[in-house]
């Protein structure tokens, strides 16, 4: 129990004003290096290293206000995936801007309601579960020892792996001297295979909290993508004479497999949900018990949700906003009445049931693996499929799909219903994580719900504004705003031109339907595997077959050091097993040590990448907008890319010898 928690102040207005200070940085932040490179960095960690920072200069600050500032800037890292859809707009052409009104009713509705979805489940997914939600444990263990003022606070450990992976990252992604990562490239025949390891210490140390279960899953996937799949398309398709063999081999996986990681990934969600609902409506029924029950009193603030009653009312306000973005949107089509009142309509309840459908799945991802590795994109496709093929139906029954501008209209529609799942799928994705966080330092749950709820109000208004700075300086792949200028330049927005590609394949006939309907039968077999195997060991083993789904989906830069992460974890567990019976000493005592030592030095990392990337991105931005080079730091060495690779695995190998010794610290 930590002292004095009751006396407390948590939500409070300089801490909101800071908070929302740094949701803006971080989101303007995060939508860059979104659209540049496909990937956004968590930022609850280091806004709650910029808040201990800042508020440590005011006397009666504490804990539980520095976490309502970390939950609140949160939202920045994750309600910025929204631009996983909307750029597609500018690419199919129907948008020649980002229209201020409609993307901030998008984000708002969206967002708030991806605050309200996962309230049921905070006591059956982060009270009674044992998911290791490793950026919400890391997070909790900065904050802990930001408050903890004895010689063994841990800030030593937090510090150090903060200094050495900022170092790192800037090294790797500023000066450009050592490579992100490296890969084994070679062929059998016409099959290629690679064999892919990322460097970042960050990830590192996220794989390190996921654990060893999570590990073997992610790797399982990264096999089946990388040593069956990519190598049977590739050889039964050969590669053409003048192609490059990494380019192809890489197209393939973008083209084909990702697309089994859809399905296995959509797939193992709805199971996810079916799992949890049994649970969620427990709570949910109790939640509307104690509304009716005028005797009921929880006096315990740490157990402590946003009431059913408001949270009601505030879900009937986000709806309303959802109407009026869709209206907004369909008030300059010409189409009859009757159809524009039935789209909205519909668009209002898919955004409403697929968002509360998915909502457990992310919480549960968010859970398994941490928000930054979450591949929110893939619950994105799922939605942009399910909804395209409803209005594809409805499309067909009014007529609406039988000009080409109808198909483009429907098409867009898709679009913009899709970026307000994601908007909520997001959200949710962050907010168990944050909830994690509080639990461990007995922070009120309520007000925890109200400081996201104003982290997404405040991210929402910045969002189209940078949107439209970014496309105009220097436009995205297939949509460039001003000839003249450099195609080069242009942000790439993979996520969105994936999107845009599905949902025009859907309502032109065309999408390779095959690939995913594999995906759904894959994720069955290994969830009948995990439940065998979770039921023959009494849950000592599983295979979650979400953990697979992403290890085929992710890049493969991503997904290897969160699996050299968690093997690491469970050599030093069976070291110490080891190191304990030979020696008498007590292994539990010794585990638990290694265990905070681990996490402390993991947050360190992810800390010190983190802050990196922000500051990187800054440099980047301000150099690319007044015409200089995306790399403005990068020194120019000639063929430097063995070297630069050889150099990154030897650093890499260097970080998890220093992590094992910091951890073996137990020992002693």
């Amino acid at each position: 129990m930590l002292a004095n928690q009751q006396s407390l102040k948590e939500l409070t207005l300089r801490g909101t004003i800071l908070g929302a200070l740094i949701t803006v940085v971080f989101t303007a932040s995060n939508v860059y290096l979104g659209l540049k490179v496909g990937l956004t960095f968590a930022s609850s960690i280091p806004a709650a290293v910029i808040s201990m920072a800042v508020l440590k200069f005011f006397k009666d600050a504490n804990i539980l206000e520095n976490n309502m500032v970390q939950t609140q800037a949160s939202s920045a890292g994750t309600l910025s995936s929204v631009i996983f859809v909307l750029p597609a707009m500018l690419m199919l052409g129907y948008w020649q801007g980002f229209p201020f009104w409609q993307t901030l009713l998008i984000c708002i509705s969206g967002g708030v309601l991806g605050v309200i979805f996962t309230v049921p489940l905070r006591h059956v997914m982060v009270v009674k579960s044992d998911l290791p939600y490793p950026e919400g444990v890391a997070a909790a263990e900065i904050l802990k020892a930001g408050d903890d003022h004895s010689a063994d606070s841990g800030i030593k450990e937090i510090a150090t792996g903060g200094v050495i992976a900022a170092v790192v990252g800037f090294v790797t992604n500023g000066l450009r001297v050592i490579a992100d990562g490296a890969s084994l490239w070679f062929k059998g025949g016409n099959a290629i295979f690679q064999v892919p390891m990322g460097f970042s210490l960050a990830l590192l140390g996220a794989g390190y909290l996921v654990g060893i279960v999570g590990g073997i899953a992610i790797l399982l996937g990264i096999f089946i993508a990388w040593g069956v799949a990519v190598p049977y398309f590739t050889s039964a398709s050969p590669m053409p004479v003048d192609a490059d063999m990494v380019g192809y081999a890489v197209d393939i996986w973008k083209s084909k497999v990702r697309f089994i990681g859809v399905g296995t990934i959509g797939i193992a969600a709805i199971w996810t949900l079916l799992v949890l609902m049994k649970p969620m409506a427990q709570g949910m029924i109790q939640s509307f018990r104690a509304l009716r029950d005028p005797n009921f009193k929880n006096n315990d603030r740490t157990t402590q949700d946003l009431s059913p009653k408001t949270m009601i009312y505030i879900s009937i306000v986000s709806v309303v906003l959802i109407v009026l973005a869709l209206y907004s949107f369909l008030e300059p089509v010409s189409i009859e009445p009757t159809v524009a009142i039935s789209l909205i309509v519909v668009c209002t309840l898919l955004a409403f049931v697929i968002g509360f459908l998915v909502a457990a799945a992310c919480g549960y991802m968010a859970g398994l693996v941490g928000s930054s590795s979450s591949p929110i994109s893939g619950i994105g496709i799922i939605s942009v499929v399910i909804t395209a093929i409803v209005l594809m139906l409805i499309g067909s029954s009014t007529g609406v799909l039988d000009t080409a501008d109808g198909q483009k209209f429907l098409t867009a529609l898709t679009l913009f219903s899709c970026s307000i799942v994601i908007c909520t799928a997001a959200i949710s994705n962050d907010n168990l994580q944050d909830l994690k966080t509080g639990y461990l330092i007995e922070a009120t749950p309520w007000r925890q719900q109200v400081a996201l709820i104003i982290g997404v109000i405040v991210g929402a208004l910045v969002i189209a504004p940078v949107l439209d700075i970014l496309y105009y300086s220097y436009g995205f792949t297939g949509a460039i705003p001003r000839e003249g200028m450099d195609p080069s330049q242009a942000l790439s927005a993979p996520q969105a031109t994936l999107m845009m590609t599905i949902a025009n394949g859907i309502f032109s006939h065309n999408l390779e339907w095959e690939y995913i309907f594999f995906g759904i039968g894959l994720g069955v077999v290994f969830i009948i595997i995990d439940s065998l195997l979770k039921k023959s060991s009494n849950n000592r083993f599983a295979l979650p077959a979400l953990a697979i789904g992403m290890g085929i989906y992710l890049p493969p830069s991503v997904n290897a050091p969160i699996v050299v992460g968690a093997v690491l974890a469970w050599l030093i567990n069976r070291h110490l097993d080891r190191y304990a019976k030979r020696t008498g000493n007590n292994a539990t005592e010794m585990k638990k040590n290694a265990e905070r030592y681990g996490t402390l030095f993991a947050a360190g990392l992810i800390v010190g990448e983190s802050l990196i990337g922000v500051l990187l991105a800054f440099i980047i931005a301000g150099s690319v907008t007044s015409g200089g080079s995306d790399a403005p730091l990068a020194l120019s060495l000639e063929n430097w890319g063995s070297t630069g690779e050889i150099l990154g695995l030897m650093v890499f190998t260097a970080g998890i010898v220093i992590f094992a010794l910091r951890v073996l610290k137990a020992k002693k």
